[in-house]
């Protein structure tokens, strides 16, 4: 077939996730993009070739649109180096970093470009950023100058974010940052727990982690969740909840989107897969905030997941030091609060979407398709002409025991320790080539779209 094309690199797979369905299929990419998908047997030609098959599958990159790398300024509890090779031991191949626990938080121009200089000589995987929205850089145009810097959107905290440089907004801020966003379309992600609420079921922790759950009830989410409704109803602006916890929020949600209001809504690992019944005391290695729910409400959760009405799923990965996370002989009211799932989160996801009958499409759909959806990265997330060659040769059958000291995250702790979990990302290509997480750091650094473009 002299005609044919010759590809710089042609991946052969038994199964590959090409719009939404596995199928055999042959991939061209040329110059880190992909340039042909074709039916297997098609007889691509490449300068170098793949071939996965033995049972693995071919999947676009996990985009996990919800990482807190800390760097610089507490690069102690995580940095770009560590964050970026679990990601790639994980099968993410994009993450979009949080704009707070870093020191300076992202809330200006100037602390975003010390951001990408920290990411830039150690990211392993592709990066970009999320700008803050607090009180002091509201009005005076603030926000669109990080807006037109290149962050994707803007994170604000309805209750305290238990940093002192990253403050919460209270309503006016709330209403004055979805009024400037709405002046520019800019997209306000929110962490919905209503303080007040909060407030009213404060406790003196101890090693409890239902104690602890009760003092973050879902009322909070659900007061928190019909303020942000109830601005963007008045903006006609654009919100994200996220991390999303409790399943009484979901009726809400799907009664925005029902009236057309410009809302979408994330779940996370950690809310899919563990439950409260099984948190021993004293275990604060599961602490985040909001909280784990009880084993109905995670049932509800993969409801919502399934029929779209939590449209992503994200690792929320927040890690501290060990001290900081186990240092406080089991109370839930001192340790810090967070998980570090990064490198776990599509093992933890499919292994139980997999007990469920869940498929690996609606999986993928939801880690990679979605949150690039959500990001406004159309190139990112799927198996596509035009797409980045960012993929993953996954084994869907293998299954591993997790040892937190054997993790690529900073420091040894983990919720999953112990845990059996099925899923491993065998080979993993970033824009076509293959990513060595102990090798040199190959990741871009990456901007949102301009206005109109594909990229």
């Amino acid at each position: 077939m002299p005609d044919t094309p010759l590809h710089d690199l042609v991946v052969r797979a038994d199964a590959a996730l090409v719009d939404g369905r596995l199928a055999p299929a042959e991939i061209g990419v040329d110059d880190g993009v992909i340039t042909a998908v074709a039916a297997a047997g098609s007889g691509l030609r490449g300068r170098e070739t793949a071939r996965v098959d033995g049972g693995r599958v071919l999947l676009p990159g996990v985009v996990d649109a919800h990482v807190h790398v800390n760097e610089p300024g507490r690069t102690e509890w995580e940095g770009f180096a560590t964050a970026t090779r679990a990601a790639a031991a994980g099968g993410v191949t994009t993450i979009l970093d949080m704009p707070l626990n870093s020191i300076p938080p992202t809330i200006d121009p100037g602390a975003l470009r010390v951001k990408r200089e920290a990411a830039g000589r150690a990211a392993h995987v592709d990066v970009g950023f999320w700008g803050g929205a607090v009180p002091g850089n509201l009005g005076a145009g603030a926000l669109r100058a990080l807006h037109d810097a290149g962050v994707f959107g803007f994170k604000a905290f309805l209750s305290p974010s238990g940093v002192d440089e990253f403050p919460p907004l209270d309503a006016a801020g709330l209403d004055a940052a979805l009024d400037e966003l709405a002046a520019f379309d800019g997209l306000l992600i929110v962490h919905a727990e209503d303080p007040d609420v909060l407030d009213a079921h404060a406790n003196d922790g101890g090693p409890s982690p239902r104690r602890f759950a009760e003092s973050r009830p879902p009322q909070a989410e659900l007061d928190a969740v019909r303020r942000v409704i109830a601005g963007i109803r008045r903006t006609g602006g654009r919100a994200h909840i996220l991390h999303v916890s409790s399943a009484a929020v979901l009726p809400l949600v799907a009664e925005a989107k029902a009236e057309g209001l410009r809302l979408t809504a994330e779940t996370c690992p950690h809310y899919l897969t563990l439950d409260l019944e099984h948190i021993p005391d004293g275990a604060t290695a599961f602490k985040c905030c909001p909280p784990i729910r009880d084993e109905g409400n995670r049932d509800l959760l993969w409801q919502g997941l399934v029929d779209g009405t939590l449209d992503c799923v994200v690792s929320d990965h927040s890690p501290a030091t060990a001290d900081l996370k186990l240092g406080f002989d089991g109370d839930f009211g001192r340790a810090w609060g967070g998980i570090s799932g990064l490198q776990l989160s599509l093992a933890n996801v499919w292994t139980d979407a997999r007990r469920r009958g869940i498929g690996l499409e609606l999986v993928l759909d939801r880690m990679s398709r979605a949150t690039a959806d959500l990001a406004g990265l159309p190139h990112k997330g799927r198996i596509a002409v035009g797409a980045d060659a960012d993929l993953v040769a996954f084994d869907p059958d293998a299954a591993f025991t997790v040892e937190a000291a054997a993790l690529r995250h900073r420091n040894p702790v983990s919720a999953y320790d112990g845990r059996t979990l099925t899923g491993v990302a065998d080979a993993v290509w970033l824009r076509g080539t293959p990513i060595h997480p102990d090798g040199p750091p190959t990741g871009h650094l990456i901007d949102r779209p301009a206005e109109g473009s594909t990229r």
